[in-house]
């Protein structure tokens, strides 16, 4: 079994799918639309791949299952950052309330999303119920569990809220967010990270693995290794938006995406009022 290809698969998929949800999000509003049917079929095609490979024990269908739980996770990650699928709240966080009240207000930004999450991965543990190749409901469990690790530790503060990903019609989020330099969930949350990427290692070099086994443990411990890099993103001066600058080529101000610092900062008075002060002056 080659490792390699594995890992170097992984991380492709990854790097891709990312850029690609993000390219999606700096097209015109007027494309949600069709972006979103579009996502929505390539997801069934998702689901109906993690069911008919899922009593497959080839390398194929390790990749394959793999590769369905991306696609499905994608459709979840485009319905939110276009909008379509978010909360019960889709307004800045009240000032002045308990921490209790602002963790249920930020919890009511993104219900639906989470609930939505939750239902499709029902959904796959259906499919793939006591099927032998289970590689592609956890690698969902995997994106899922990391996700919600990564918007706590945004909630509860981080240096690096990379916001630069937030398309303007969800700007209002970022007054959830907090500017720390840490928090006590994220040592918890790359330890044990870290920890389950071990525990995939040690499964895929295994001396009995077979080359399914070896290759489905490497895609998930791929996977693993990218989760801690992400969250070790959050709290690093890098910068990650390099990495897709492919995406697009048109600026910010067209697109609707706004930085931290700009959408952070409050409106300034125009100075109109100033100019009859400085005529006496």
């Amino acid at each position: 079994m080659d490792y390699a290809i594995a890992i170097t698969f992984a991380i492709f998929v990854w790097w891709f799918s990312t850029g690609a949800v993000l390219y999606l999000l700096k097209m015109p509003e007027q494309t949600f639309g069709v972006s979103m049917l579009t996502a929505t079929a390539v997801a069934c095609m998702g689901l109906f791949g993690l069911w008919i490979t899922s009593n497959d024990t080839t390398v194929a269908s390790a990749f394959c299952g793999f590769s369905c739980a991306l696609i499905v996770w994608a459709w979840h990650e485009i319905s939110f950052l276009t909008g379509y699928v978010t909360g019960t709240r889709v307004s800045p966080c009240p000032p002045g309330g308990t921490e209790g009240q602002r963790f249920l207000h930020a919890t009511q930004t993104l219900i639906y999303h989470e609930l939505a999450i939750v239902a499709t991965m029902a959904v796959i543990v259906s499919l793939t119920w006591n099927a032998p190749n289970q590689f592609g409901t956890l690698t969902f469990v995997i994106l899922w569990l990391a996700r919600i690790s990564a918007k706590l530790n945004v909630y509860f503060g981080v240096p690096n809220l990379t916001a630069e990903f937030l398309p303007q019609h969800l700007a209002y989020l970022k007054s959830y967010f907090r500017n720390r330099p840490m928090n006590l969930l994220f040592p918890l949350s790359v330890t044990v990270s870290t920890l389950l990427t071990w525990l995939c290692i040690d499964r895929a070099t295994a001396p009995d693995a077979t080359a399914f086994a070896a290759t489905g443990w490497s895609l998930l411990a791929a996977l693993m290794f990218l989760v801690v890099v992400e969250h070790w993103f959050l709290v690093l001066p890098l910068p990650v938006a390099a990495l897709w600058n492919w995406k697009s080529d048109r600026s910010d101000e067209n697109t609707g995406f706004v930085p931290i610092e700009i959408a952070a900062a409050p409106a300034l008075p125009r100075d109109d009022h100033l100019r009859p002060l400085a005529r006496r002056a």
